[in-house]
């Protein structure tokens, strides 16, 4: 029987795999998905995705479940109590981000439209389709999330650094880095 191919990244953990197989890499067009896999990548910044993918439902619940035009109006009491919540990542500075970056993601739907419409112009709509054939081959950065990290610093966002934003064009969509022999390769 033969083994289905995956990206060595993943193999090991339940979770880990269950997101790689179902979520990692699928085009997302949505404007709720797309700030949810947004804050989530800000909080992730120094830490291991895992760490994230484990506190994922306790950052729904904290987080009015994504809600960005809840979270922007968001007052001190609330941060507060996110700050006491052992259930997520308790830095004060990722949490007045997560605000910050909530009100700014609703003045770019206000001039595009969508945040979808304005992500996915900086790779002309369709997603990039990238030939690794492993992990130590895939950058952390690419001309493009240097672009829009730039952009979106420039339109107030925080904690987007190029990094942090070549995760999120991975986990969304953008460009497909599963590696070349995975089983999701194609599928994306």
């Amino acid at each position: 029987m033969a083994t289905i191919k995956k990206c060595n990244w993943c193999i090991g953990d339940p979770l880990y795999e269950a997101y790689h197989d179902t979520e990692w890499g699928v085009p997302v067009y949505d404007d709720d998905t797309l700030f949810e896999f947004l804050i989530l990548e800000t909080f992730q910044a120094g830490l291991s995705w895992i760490t994230i993918l484990r506190k994922r439902e306790n950052f729904r619940k904290a987080f009015d479940n994504f809600d960005y035009k809840k979270i922007a109006n968001y007052k001190q009491d609330k941060i507060d109590a996110l700050l006491q919540d052992a259930g997520i990542i308790r830095n004060k500075l990722k949490v007045n981000a997560t605000i910050t970056n909530a009100q700014a993601f609703i003045k770019i739907q206000e001039e595009f439209g969508s945040f979808s419409k304005y992500i996915w112009a900086f790779v002309d709509d369709k997603p990039i389709k990238n030939t690794w054939p492993s992990l130590k081959d895939v950058p952390a950065t690419s001309p493009i999330s240097d672009a829009l990290s730039k952009d979106l610093k420039k339109r107030g966002f925080k904690f987007v650094g190029s990094t942090v934003v070549y995760a999120h064009m991975q986990a969304t969509g953008m460009v497909n880095d599963h590696e070349v022999n995975c089983f999701r390769y194609h599928e994306v």
